[in-house]
């Protein structure tokens, strides 16, 4: 299933198996496309659902909250500060004015790295953040290599508010009637 266009913001999802478990909601793939790049696995069994789904689902409660004083820096230099005050060995004092502790903590208690969620869907060392700026959503997707960010990778997306929390939207509705008329396994097969 693919929600948005690929081109600037989208959802796609898969169902491999279904469960009654909600802790699991399903086996299958979770990717976001963001700039006409992907972000996250695509085989069959790359991820239990549940993470990615309730992460959805508190990005649409959370709307608007997403907020940080640097959120119109350059991308790049977010996602170096992103990736040194949370993952290097040498850390730096402050990022964009901001203590080294106050800017870890901004990242976590405004939920800006959307991804990875806790899920194995972005084991492919996929990061999305997102900032809520004014009636616009800035989408920064890169992936990691090493302590840093693969520029390469790097893609800097606004959108209005309004269509990037309809995608979530629509996503989240589609999976949910999906996984609702999908037929149930009681539990997780280990073999």
């Amino acid at each position: 299933m693919l929600v948005g266009n690929p081109s600037l913001f989208a959802i796609e999802s898969s169902i491999t198996h279904a469960y009654e478990r909600l802790s699991f909601r399903a086996l299958g793939s979770f990717v976001i496309h963001v700039g006409g790049r992907s972000y996250g696995r695509r085989s069959t069994d790359s991820t239990m659902l549940a993470c990615s789904y309730d992460e959805v689902e508190r990005r649409i409660a959370m709307r608007g909250s997403h907020t940080a004083a640097f959120a119109s820096e350059k991308g790049a230099e977010i996602a170096a500060a992103f990736r040194n005050a949370l993952f290097a060995e040498r850390l730096q004092d402050s990022y964009f004015g901001i203590s080294r502790a106050d800017f870890s903590d901004l990242i976590w208690s405004k939920r800006l790295a959307w991804v990875p969620d806790g899920d194995e869907a972005f084991d492919d060392g996929s990061y999305v953040l997102q900032f809520d700026v004014g009636d616009r959503v800035r989408l920064i997707a890169f992936k990691s290599r090493g302590e840093g960010h693969d520029p390469a990778t790097l893609v800097d997306v606004w959108l209005l508010a309004e269509d990037f929390y309809f995608v979530l939207q629509r996503w989240h509705d589609a999976f949910e009637t999906e996984w609702a008329s999908t037929p149930k396994a009681l539990e997780v097969d280990t073999q």
